[in-house]
């Protein structure tokens, strides 16, 4: 086929899709739905995972956690080897200096709060703040989770650490619910009934969706946390490994630390979990993976709907043209040709179901970031490509046999048709 065939051919096409508006646009939603979906989530993917990428850096690249049970295990529902295991002691963060000489920092964690069944109010002057999260660590805690920083105010001292104070810093969060506008540096809040003074807050830092973030921690010395709450037995580590050190060997002194300690015999099995700030990437990992195939599901059916509706509408276009077909077939006209004119017809109709839904895909990403700024969704050129190549693939599969019906029809028959 010529250039000048080809070009005739797709205005043939355009005039026969403008000649029946209504139709070829509900022909089109199928396509617009599918595509929209595909691209609107790879694109809210990608933002997430961008999301998740800078959590894991602030959280830190070298920063690691040993803890008694699996992360994001119910304690309230354990099984029972999980429930046996022996708890962690605040004395073990030591005992592991002493053993791994690859850590560089590191503190043992007290943590009280209501998923572990221990609720937490703070109040200043007839305000009050409820379900905060209680947190005992070591004076350098900033620095060995880098997601934790200072805005206001100071963070305790090591002698604060060894008096056992009554000093906290506070999560933003807190500090604008008790104090509004005021400076809350040097003001005496009551947490659960005792009185503390609030040296510092932290900087701005909201969840990940919908969960406890850095604004509602109340953080104290790791001394004073254990005179409070003598019953907190869920005790935590967090540890950064010296720099220039492999990450295998820094995890492997620790591992070898903790059984020392725990005096596990060679061939039992761990029972404490060490593990880095890689868990949350592995965790999202396998919930996108999930979306993904979802999202698949959900965009086969709207192509494959709008597939059939393509089908359709040619088988449609073919019946009412045929005394035309036959017309062509007389004055000269191949079956090649009639065949590649009804599949320009259906591929120039999914194209732009695919163009649609590409426009469909920069909308939700753009709503996406209007509504979560946090979260950068943006659609790639590779997406953009693949939403037109899957709509164009689209026409070809469900077009190919209205057309080919049409190039094979009879031009005396079609001739006579009525």
């Amino acid at each position: 086929m010529t250039h000048a065939e080809f070009r005739e051919n797709l205005l043939v096409s355009l005039d026969t899709l403008r000649a029946h508006k209504v139709r070829s646009a509900l022909t089109l939603l199928g396509i617009v739905i599918g595509v929209t979906s595909v691209i609107s989530v790879a694109a809210i993917i990608d933002g997430l995972n961008k999301f998740i990428s800078d959590r894991v850096e602030k959280l830190g690249s070298r920063t690691y956690f040993v803890a008694r049970l699996p992360f994001g295990t119910d304690p309230n529902r354990l099984p029972e080897k999980l429930r046996l295991r022996r708890y962690i002691n605040y004395d073990d963060a030591e005992k592991i200096r002493e053993f791994a000489p690859s850590v560089e920092k590191i503190s043992a964690l007290g943590t009280r709060a209501s998923f572990f069944g221990t609720p937490n109010d703070i109040r200043y002057n007839g305000e009050h703040v409820e379900r905060v999260i209680v947190r005992g660590g070591s004076a350098d805690y900033c620095d060995i989770i880098p997601m934790f920083t200072i805005e206001q105010g100071r963070m305790f001292t090591q002698a604060e650490e060894v008096r056992a104070s009554q000093v906290a810093v506070i999560g933003s969060a807190i500090a604008d619910s008790l104090f509004g506008n005021a400076s809350p540096i040097g003001k005496q809040v009551i947490l659960n009934g005792s009185p503390f003074e609030v040296i510092g807050v932290f900087g701005k830092e909201e969840g990940m969706f919908g969960g406890p973030g850095v604004d509602q921690f109340v953080l104290m010395p790791l001394t004073t946390f254990r005179k409070h709450y003598p019953d907190m037995k869920e005790v935590f580590i967090v540890f950064t490994a010296q720099r220039g050190v492999s990450t295998e060997k820094a995890l492997d002194e620790v591992t070898e630390a903790l059984r020392r300690i725990r005096r596990l015999p060679h061939n039992a099995a761990n029972d404490f979990e060490v593990f880095s700030s890689d868990f949350l990437t592995n965790l999202w990992n396998q919930l996108t993976g999930a979306i993904v195939i979802l999202t698949s599901v959900i965009s086969s059916i709207g192509l494959l709907v709008g597939g059939i509706g393509v089908m359709n509408i040619m088988l449609i276009s073919v019946t009412e043209r045929t005394k035309e077909i036959g017309v062509r077939k007389a004055i000269g006209a191949r079956s090649s040709d009639i065949r590649v004119q009804f599949l320009l017809e259906a591929v120039t109709l999914t194209i732009a179901g695919g163009i649609l839904g590409i426009l469909g895909g920069y909308f939700m990403a753009w709503l996406v970031r209007t509504v979560a700024p946090s979260i950068q969704a943006s659609v790639s050129p590779f997406w953009a490509v693949m939403g037109v190549t899957l709509s164009a693939a689209v026409g070809v599969f469900f077009g190919y046999w209205p057309a080919n019906r049409a190039a094979r029809l009879d031009p005396i028959v079609s001739l006579r048709y009525e």
